[in-house]
C-alpha cells in the first residue's frame, strides 16, 4: 500500500502514545473505484458489538460502505489488508443489495443494520451466524434522494425499537420519518402527515438525534425538536 490508506478500513494503533496502522482492510480494486469516483471514504465505518457464531466463536467486527453501493464487514482482529486479485482477506462483502451509494452511516439494533443509500430504500439486514443476510429483511417504501440517509435508533432498552431517518429534497422540505424497527415497512409517522404543522427546512447530512422523549433535527438555521403533543 505504500502508506496510502485513503481508500479502505484502518486499525490504529496508540504504543508509544503514538498513532500508527495496526492493521487495514483495501477492496482489489481499489485504484479503479478511485479513478470512477467509487470510493469507500465517503460513507462510515460502524464497530459492532461482539457477535456470537453457530459454533460459539465470538467475532469483533465493524461494517461500512462507499460510493460502490458495497456492504463490507471486516473482523478487527484481522482485517484482510490488500490483495490485487480479488477480495479473499476479507470476512464479509454483500455486493449489488444496496441501490446505491453511501454518504452515510448505518445504524445497528437487535442484531439488525439500518441502511439508506442513496436513490434507495431505508433496508434492514439481519445479523445471523455473525454474517449479514444479504437480502434486507425489511425496507421502507419511500426512497431518500441524495445524499441517502443516516438512521438513528430510539428503544426502551431492547424493546419498542423505532427507526429515525430524514428524506433530503435538495433544499426545501425535509421530512423526518419514525418506522417500526423490527418491520420498516411499518411507518410510524413522518413529518409531511399535517400538512405545514411539522414542516422544517432541509439540510444535507443530517442525522435525527434522540434524547429524553423529544427528536432533533438539524436545520440550516437552528435545530427542530419533535415531541409528542401536550
Amino acid at each position: 500500500m505504500k502508506g496510502d490508506y485513503g481508500n479502505g478500513f484502518l486499525k490504529l494503533s496508540t504504543k508509544n502514545n503514538k498513532l500508527a496502522v495496526a492493521d487495514y482492510f483495501n477492496m482489489y480494486n481499489t485504484n479503479t473505484e478511485s479513478n470512477e469516483d467509487e470510493d469507500l471514504g465517503s460513507g462510515g465505518a460502524l464497530v459492532l458489538p461482539n457477535l456470537e457464531d453457530a459454533s460459539h466463536n465470538v467475532w469483533q467486527l465493524a461494517v461500512g460502505a462507499g460510493k460502490d453501493g458495497n456492504i463490507y464487514l471486516v473482523n478487527r482482529n484481522l482485517m484482510g489488508k490488500f490483495n490485487t486479485q480479488n477480495d479473499d482477506g476479507i470476512y464479509q462483502e454483500i455486493d449489488n443489495e444496496l441501490g446505491g451509494g453511501v454518504w452515510a452511516m448505518p445504524a445497528y439494533f437487535k442484531n439488525t443494520i439500518y441502511y439508506g443509500a442513496q436513490g434507495d430504500t431505508l433496508k434492514a439486514f439481519s445479523i445471523v451466524d455473525a454474517k449479514l443476510v444479504a437480502a434486507p429483511a425489511s425496507q421502507s417504501s419511500v426512497s431518500f434522494p441524495y445524499p441517502g440517509t443516516t438512521p438513528s435508533i430510539s428503544a426502551n432498552e431492547s424493546s419498542n425499537g423505532i427507526v429515525w431517518a430524514v428524506e433530503n429534497h435538495g433544499g426545501g422540505a425535509g421530512v423526518l420519518h419514525a418506522y417500526e424497527a423490527s418491520n420498516l415497512t411499518i411507518e410510524l409517522y413522518n413529518s409531511s402527515q399535517a400538512g405545514s404543522r411539522d414542516s422544517f427546512s432541509d439540510n444535507k447530512f443530517v442525522t435525527p438525534m434522540i434524547a429524553n422523549g423529544k427528536v432533533f433535527v438539524g436545520a440550516p438555521t437552528g435545530v427542530i425538536v419533535f415531541g409528542l403533543l401536550q
